[in-house]
């Protein structure tokens, strides 16, 4: 037995002992479904599994296929992704589903170059597909696995100049059978032994061959270029609540960041702060404003401050033209909860809710 056969024997046999059962995961010996791999992995990306369980439960029985989410309303599939964040996701995910019935008759292609031509399919998902749903010869690189292979290989290249190193290292263990199980095995691997702070390599079925372990350099590793430090934007968030008790929300362009998502109707974000003129220029009505209070938020690439600010009307405003009032709805309070409001807008609601009662 060579050197890859060996490696992929010990953590196929540690995966049949200690896999994670998870909902979109196929029992041992069946085929995945590749509706469910797809779901599970564009919901994964930047998301914790913790988090996906519950979402990825309640998609599928909403949606239970492709055509099912394929026919859904726009509205509704970004209003049960509100939280999960990243929402261009949602949108190609919709995007994709079409594509794939009006143009695939309702079925997901097995090539990674197909996969990866469709909306919203990176090359790690497509080789994710491939490999789980399909058995194709792959390995997909997540950040799980690209740790497994710099610590097995002892790679000194920091992230995220190794990426391509680590992807070319990764495809030298795969192999004719079991992909998708070897796929899944890294990733379980990298999630619950070969962990970001601490390497277990007591427990580790792949330590015998380890590089970084046998050069006591596994919790080194991967090596991580300096983080360059976010920067702070700053806006208003406009809280207009009616005598009824309705609240004004805005749906958000569709591209963009939060794109399709629904807000409470706030001004730019900028860098250099927010004047006072600045904001009452974005009102979305004329009114007496007052100052509600500040929620904080961090994005990806930047933290957000949004100063909260309240106006309450006796009869229905008038919409200015800065609102975009096309855009603009309303939605009664004790139904805010439903709306497809992003985690940085239900900050502003909690803020706003407690202040107005």
């Amino acid at each position: 037995m060579n050197d890859v056969s060996l490696t992929r024997a010990r953590l196929l046999g540690w995966y049949d002992r200690n896999r994670r059962d998870l909902p979109w995961r196929a029992p041992p010996g069946a085929r995945a479904d590749p509706y469910l791999v797809w779901l599970s992995e564009i919901m994964l990306q930047q998301t914790t599994v913790a988090v996906v369980r519950r979402y990825f439960i309640a998609f599928v029985s909403a949606w239970p296929d492709v055509a099912a989410l394929a026919a859904a309303r726009d509205e509704e599939v970004m209003r049960a992704w509100a939280g999960l964040g990243y929402y261009a996701r949602a949108r190609n995910l919709l995007k994709c589903a079409r594509r794939i019935v009006d143009d695939l008759g309702g079925r997901f292609p097995r090539e990674e170059a197909e996969l990866a031509a469709l909306p919203g399919i990176g090359p790690y998902t497509a080789a994710a597909i491939a490999a789980i749903a399909f058995d194709e010869p792959t390995v997909p690189v997540d950040g799980n696995v690209e740790r497994v292979v710099a610590r097995y290989f002892a790679v000194r290249e920091p992230l995220p100049a190794a990426k391509p190193k680590l992807r070319a290292l990764a495809r030298t263990l795969r192999g004719t059978e079991r992909s998708g199980d070897f796929a899944q095995a890294l990733m379980d691997l990298g999630a619950m032994v070969c962990a970001p702070r601490r390497a277990d390599c007591g427990r580790c079925p792949l330590a015998a061959g380890c590089a970084a372990h046998k050069q006591n350099i596994a919790s080194l590793m991967p090596a991580k270029a300096a983080r360059a430090a976010r920067p702070t934007r700053s806006g208003v968030a406009f809280w207009v609540e009616r005598a009824d008790g309705a609240v004004l929300l805005r749906r958000r362009r569709p591209r963009g960041l939060l794109g399709g998502m629904s807000e409470v109707p706030s001004s730019d974000w900028a860098e250099d702060g927010i004047a006072e003129a600045r904001a009452l220029a974005a009102a979305p009505v004329d009114a007496e404003w007052s100052r509600i209070g500040r929620i904080g938020h961090t994005f990806t690439h930047f933290h957000l401050r949004l100063d909260v600010w309240g106006a309450w009307t006796a009869d229905e405003p008038v919409l200015r033209e800065a609102a975009d009032p096309e855009r603009c709805f309303w939605v009664e309070r004790a139904r805010l909860a439903d709306a497809a409001l992003p985690s940085v807008m239900r900050k502003v609601v909690a803020l706003a809710s407690r202040h107005a009662l």
